[in-house]
């Protein structure tokens, strides 16, 4: 464990230089996650001009809701969204070779290579939003809860992070599967809706089977609405997260025998 470790640290090192290497380049990316998170706001804002609440969530909860996404989102951004996006043209090139000789594990060398800093403070943004959002509504939540809320962002990022990964595996089947990795990052926005506008049958199929809408709403009802269920919704979410975790690690090996190296 300790000499993962130090490899992780030694490249997260080598992605910060890289970064502030083009300045520039970094301030525009995190203006554009900055404004694209606004928009999001000033969406439900227009949407509470004309109601007074969407299901049982209030203009606030659903803004805490957005700055939950928001950070879970941009912390999955930060450690793996770029590394899993090319492994499809690492399988297709055959660079994939040049990783899977190192002396460690093959999963965690194609998903820690590459390292945001310009996400990491948009996932700090979002944070802040939740605070605010928690002081308009006046709620003060437990050491507990809060403890419980943290634990439950790093959940939430572990399941995209095994959806993601299982569906970049595909690419050892098909030419290009970038087209699913990039396809479920625009899908999982949908985690920063209220749970209560979907239909029964959605909510079943994506908070259980392909767990999205439980990545964001599960930790701001642990906040704002635990309905005297807290150790259900936490036990949901970690059922969820466990169980994606586990099965992407045994297709990630399965779909590892099909690859061809550039060398055979």
């Amino acid at each position: 464990m300790r000499r993962y470790l130090e490899i992780y640290g030694i490249m997260l090192r080598n992605s910060l230089i890289r970064e502030m290497s083009f300045k520039a380049n970094f301030i525009l990316w995190m203006l554009v996650e900055v404004l694209w998170f606004c928009g999001q706001i000033f969406f439900f804002s227009i949407i509470f001009g004309q109601v007074d609440q969407i299901g049982d969530w209030s203009k606030w909860e659903v803004v805490l809701l957005v700055g939950t996404h928001q950070t879970i989102a941009q912390l999955f951004q930060a450690f793996f969204f770029v590394n899993i996006s090319n492994i499809p043209e690492l399988v297709r090139t055959g660079k994939l070779d040049s990783l899977l000789v190192l002396p460690i594990d093959s999963q965690f060398a194609v998903s820690t290579k590459q390292f945001g800093l310009d996400s990491v403070l948009n996932a700090l943004l979002g944070l802040l939003v939740v605070i605010v959002s928690l002081v308009q509504l006046r709620v003060v939540p437990s050491l507990s809860f809060i403890g419980l809320y943290l634990c439950s962002l790093v959940f939430g990022v572990a399941i995209h992070y095994s959806i993601m990964l299982s569906l970049a595996a595909f690419s050892f089947w098909i030419v290009r599967a970038q087209g699913l990795v990039y396809g479920y990052f625009n899908f999982l926005h949908i985690a920063r809706y209220p749970d209560v506008i979907f239909p029964r049958l959605f909510r079943f199929i994506f908070g259980w089977i392909v767990p999205v809408i439980i990545v964001a709403n599960i930790p701001a009802r642990l906040l704002i609405k635990p309905l005297g269920q807290p150790a259900w919704l936490v036990l949901h979410l970690v059922i969820a997260a466990v169980g994606a975790v586990v099965l992407s690690r045994i297709f990630w090996h399965f779909a590892l025998r099909r690859y061809s190296s550039a060398s055979s």
